[in-house]
């Protein structure tokens, strides 16, 4: 068990990358009120924890009305997931396009779109929650657990959202990106076991 909740924080906190959301909260609120960043900060992450819950609980059975396996899930989440960790290795990680970045810069409340979704609770997050609560051992205890490190994730990221101006001091640029190429190695490599394992029961091997 200790295992896999291991599994499930790093899995978690490198999808949601916590400190690679800290410049992209600074671009879009970092010229607001610290008091309405804090609003919009707390905000995302409870809509987005609302979006991870409703997954875990509704996910299952979406995927089975349409005849999709939780092996063909981790298939298409680990081809996604390889997607954004080569995007964050090469620091060329968007997650939205052009026009959304333009439309959220002229929006006043940021907190749903895009800070909830897609930043947070996007499709690897909510892909990487159903996967994980569909494989976790222990039944009910083990569903509870991924829901709990989950929470732990979503907490660290609204802490690093609230501090987000002095880490941006701190770290720097370089910092940042240096953090974000790390953590989109780790990545790289679960989203090649979340494959690899979909394929060898796919194929039954």
């Amino acid at each position: 068990m200790l295992e896999f909740a291991s599994k499930a924080f790093v899995t978690l906190f490198v999808v949601i990358e916590p400190v690679g959301l800290v410049p992209l909260f600074l671009a879009l609120a970092g010229g607001r009120p610290y008091d309405e960043q804090k609003r919009i900060a707390r905000k995302a992450v409870f809509i987005a924890g609302l979006l991870v819950l409703g997954f875990a609980l509704l996910g299952r059975a979406v995927l089975t009305y349409m005849g999709i396996s939780l092996e063909a899930l981790k298939v298409a989440a680990g081809l996604l997931l390889f997607k954004i960790a080569l995007d964050m290795i090469f620091v060329q990680f968007e997650r939205e396009t052009e026009e959304e970045a333009a439309e959220a810069r002229q929006r006043e409340d940021i907190s749903v779109f895009p800070m909830a979704i897609p930043f947070i609770a996007g499709p690897g997050t909510l892909a990487s929650v159903l996967i994980l609560t569909g494989t976790a051992p222990g039944g009910a205890w083990g569903f509870l657990l991924v829901l709990l490190i989950a929470a732990v994730v979503l907490a660290i990221t609204y802490l690093l959202l609230r501090v987000s101006l002095r880490l941006s001091k701190v770290l720097g640029r370089t910092g940042i990106n240096v953090v974000t190429r790390v953590l989109g190695i780790l990545l790289a490599a679960l989203a090649v076991q979340y494959v690899a394992d979909g394929v060898r029961i796919l194929l039954k091997i």
